[in-house]
């Protein structure tokens, strides 16, 4: 018979302790003991023991007084627990988009513990002091980062945890990257309105996409207008406040004095409250109005007549951060960029501009 062994109140807080280390329940650095002793329940001079015990095994290193101790987890136990990953989007709507949703079940599948975080890049008061501190207390190993400003991925970037940039500004960075490259298709869905006698032609674009600068696929748009011979103003990429009220206020300033005779929409369900918004002012697709959405959804399949749109495939993204997030894993770095083809595809919501 094996030697029975009685754990001390320390002890049994260290055992504690160590199972939430190695299951990620914290990265970095250490709660402080007081802390610790308020969630646990437990006699604070039983957790500063049961703190040293850790330090004893090589779990925690200090780092002076007053100073959290900082985690340092052998590789070997990191291994048995499945990745962290962390999806941080730019919106709540995203998160329904139907590439999100297959790239969360992907990850799982794979292995991974993947999950979407609560707070978003485009929510009132949100800034990259909220997102330096929403980020510093998550217990992820890797995050993947939808839609990311330039200020933010660039923050990201300057971190030791990996991240992955699913589109976004990322031109420069020292990140992983995939996005699908839309410029090309841009300048054709130009061509072909202007050939339907459309020359006020306006992008509504985030503004993640046209701030501190344009990006590839919105100056591919300006480019190919001057090309075309239309000047090219603040009109035909406005700006706008990236939320509800500042999205409906643009659409009301535009349509007042000299309409545009046609928009292309970023985001689908941007183009579904264009259409919401033409509809009550009496305006018809695509005999008032042509619209083109840059982005495609399966709702889309249902719609008569079909919506001219930009198609690319979501499918190698997917497959490209499953790669990437392995990679992690096993300890390998990959700092890649991946262009997928996107193309324009035409459809019923655009026609010739209406000389009435």
């Amino acid at each position: 018979m094996s030697a029975f062994q009685v754990l001390s109140p320390a002890q049994q807080v260290a055992a504690h302790l160590s199972n939430e280390l190695a299951s990620g329940m914290w990265q970095d650095l250490m709660p402080g003991a007081p802390l610790l002793a308020e969630q646990l329940g437990v006699d604070p001079k039983t957790i500063d023991a049961a703190l040293k015990l850790l330090e004893a095994r090589g779990l925690l290193v200090p780092q002076g007084a007053g100073r959290r101790r900082r985690i340092a987890m052998p590789e070997i136990v990191r291994a048995r627990r499945p990745l962290r990953v962390e999806i941080l989007l730019s919106d709540a709507a995203a998160r329904y988009a139907d590439y999100m949703v297959r790239l969360q079940q992907t990850l799982v599948k794979a292995g991974h513990d993947a999950y979407f975080c609560r707070s978003h890049l485009v929510t009132p008061g949100m800034n990259l002091t909220r997102v330096q501190k929403v980020v510093n207390q998550s217990p992820a190993d890797a995050w993947v980062v939808v839609s990311g400003s330039r200020e933010v991925l660039e923050w990201f970037s300057g971190r030791p945890v990996p991240t992955f940039a699913l589109f976004g500004r990322t031109a420069g960075l020292a990140l992983a990257a995939a996005k699908p490259d839309k410029a090309p298709a841009y300048a054709a869905a130009v061509r072909h309105l202007v050939s339907l006698g459309h020359r006020r032609i306006a992008l509504l674009a985030r503004r993640m996409r046209r701030l501190p600068v344009c990006g590839r696929a919105e100056k591919a748009f300006l480019s190919e207008l001057e090309r075309l011979g239309v000047r090219t103003s603040s009109f035909n990429l406005p700006d706008w406040e990236d939320n509800k009220n500042g999205f409906h206020k643009l659409l009301t300033t535009l349509f007042q004095v000299t309409p545009p005779t046609a928009l292309i929409i970023q985001e689908a369900f941007l183009f579904h409250a264009t259409q919401q918004f033409l509809s009550r002012q009496g305006l018809r697709v695509p005999h008032d109005v042509s619209l083109v959405c840059s982005d495609n959804e399966p709702g889309f399949a249902w719609f008569d007549p079909p919506v001219s749109h930009i198609h690319w495939d979501s499918q190698p993204l997917i497959r490209r951060i499953k790669g990437w997030a392995s990679d992690v894993k096993n300890g390998r770095v990959d700092l890649r960029e991946t262009l997928t083809k996107a193309e324009f595809v035409e459809g019923g919501t655009i026609g010739p501009v209406n000389a009435g």
